[in-house]
């Protein structure tokens, strides 16, 4: 075994490639006889924009489902990666596939969503205190400047900050996760580029408030 042992991260990576291409967006809506969010509001498969569909019920399923198959992807190979010689560098690997499929699922015509959920999913998996830092920073700003594109852009530049320097973790560190958890941060940040623009303009919508009593 120790001959094909260099191959499992590889197909370790592959199948959390697959996990991370379930468009839980598209699934749900379908499931729920909604549209296709491929094809109303941004388009976006996405949990955002299944809320558009008015569905609330329909969007929380695919927030929760989006982030569950990144974590999912990460804990499989915690669970049985280690009589396969897969240690916490090949977690990364996984958990970027997963990432990388969500974005462009095979499944879907590769037609993904921004991956928000599917990489906080990824960020618990790795260290629940890492996800949760990550998910704080998010609710933060959104709650401060109502935008959602602000809060998801803050929460990515955060995230490798708080895996190398939170809780003094700098001098183990794992560079494989690292890596994995930085080319996530530059993947989101290129996914919302026309969101960038559109704040840079002043024309990005905000997120709703709850009308006063």
């Amino acid at each position: 075994m120790q001959s094909f042992q260099a191959f499992f991260p590889i197909l370790a990576a592959i199948a959390g490639y697959l996990i991370g291409s379930l468009s839980f967006a598209v699934i749900v809506s379908r499931v729920m006889g909604l549209n296709d969010p491929r094809t109303f509001g941004s388009k976006n498969p996405g949990a955002t924009n299944v809320l558009r569909s008015g569905n609330k019920g329909a969007a929380v399923a695919t927030l929760v489902l989006d982030a569950a198959k990144g974590w999912l992807a990460v804990m499989l190979v915690k669970w049985l990666g280690e009589p396969y010689g897969m240690a916490e560098g090949t977690m990364g690997l996984v958990g970027l596939a997963a990432f990388v499929g969500h974005l462009y699922p095979v499944f879907f015509k590769f037609e993904g969503g921004k991956g928000v959920a599917t990489a906080l999913g990824v960020l618990l998996g790795i260290s629940w205190v890492l996800g949760l830092a990550t998910a704080a920073t998010w609710l933060i700003m959104a709650a401060f400047f109502r935008y959602s594109s602000l809060a998801s852009l803050t929460a990515a530049l955060f995230a490798p900050a708080y895996y190398l320097f939170g809780g003094g973790l700098a001098w183990y560190a794992n560079n494989g996760v690292m890596v994995a958890i930085s080319v996530m941060s530059v993947l989101l940040i290129y996914r919302h580029i026309e969101n960038i623009g559109r704040l840079v303009k002043g024309t990005e919508s905000r997120l709703a408030k709850k009308p006063k009593a």
